[in-house]
């Protein structure tokens, strides 16, 4: 697995390096779990001392010992990697992809979703079938008002980054669990880049304003192509189209939701676009039959 690339956007908040782990197996996640909260408490430390008291304590959070991640970098807007459950023996694996404006100072709002899914998964799986869910903050989001999330620059910069990721998690779990990649907003945009040959079953988007491929076909993935969008969601307003503008190309075509795209729409219910993992919804339950390979159970939109 690749390091995470470091955010730029905040450079003034000081942090240590990455912690220099051993190349993650099954053996190596405990050391790489300790290694990771340990840089988190340097990290709390060192924004303290500068000041950034609210980042020192989303960063001392990180730091408890109840706390598994595979990755942390404190510097910058930060990135993390943190795990749900048992690795080592999972047989369904959830990684969740985020969208805009999700950093370390956010990112309560985004692992409060891999929660939700979690619980869910643990009550719902049958037995003999174990879980786990990963929150990837392994790239740089753009801002939500930004020209950087009306492009797919910071999707391709993160796309490659995803693709060692997955293929790390193999490594981890072994070849015969299931990894389902639910991304989320800009997040499907992400998830897109990287879909080419990439190991996993299925692919959701949710809440997505298109994800640069015309076609689900165009994904270039052997995975079930999945896309949901809630009632309420704002995203339902962005024009689906794909410009160039002064040079650059804004916009990422082909609605997912829309029947040329060709993916295999879910029902969301009513919910807006920070929705889709509430306890309780629509899309959380379709979400977590689509992890379990309960695909005959999901409700289509």
């Amino acid at each position: 697995m690749v390091a995470p690339l470091s955010g730029a956007a905040r450079p003034q908040i000081p942090a240590p390096p990455p912690a220099t782990l051993a190349p993650l197996t099954a053996a190596t996640l405990d050391a790489a779990y300790k290694a990771n909260r340990t840089n988190a408490t340097q990290a709390s430390r060192m924004a303290a001392a500068h000041g950034d008291h609210k980042r020192a304590a989303a960063d001392h959070s990180m730091a408890s010992p109840t706390r598994r991640f595979l990755t942390f970098d404190g510097r910058g807007e930060g990135q993390a990697t943190e795990v749900f459950g048992d690795l080592t023996h999972a047989t369904r694996i959830a990684v969740l992809i985020p969208g805009s404006d999700t950093s370390l100072d956010t990112y309560d709002r985004f692992r409060a979703t891999a929660v939700a899914l979690h619980n869910r998964l643990l009550r719902q799986a049958p037995k003999g079938t174990r879980t786990a869910v990963v929150a990837w903050l392994g790239y740089s989001t753009p801002g939500t008002v930004s020209t950087t999330v009306l492009t797919t620059d910071r999707a391709d910069e993160a796309a490659p980054h995803l693709r060692e990721f997955i293929a790390g998690l193999r490594h981890i779990a072994g070849r015969k669990a299931n990894i389902s990649l639910l991304c989320h907003s800009y997040g499907t945009v992400v998830c897109a880049r990287a879909a080419a040959g990439l190991d996993v079953q299925d692919i959701a988007f949710v809440g997505s304003p298109g994800t640069g491929a015309d076609t689900a076909a165009a994904l270039h993935t052997r995975a079930r192509v999945w896309a949901a969008r809630g009632a309420d969601d704002w995203i339902k307003e962005v024009p689906h189209v794909r410009a160039d503008l002064f040079g650059w190309t804004v916009g990422f075509g082909t609605d997912p939701v829309s029947p040329a795209f060709g993916a295999r729409v879910f029902a969301a219910g009513p919910g807006g676009h920070s929705d889709y993992f509430r306890p309780g919804s629509v899309s959380l339950a379709n979400l977590t039959r689509i992890v379990l390979g309960d695909t005959k159970e999901v409700t289509r939109a």
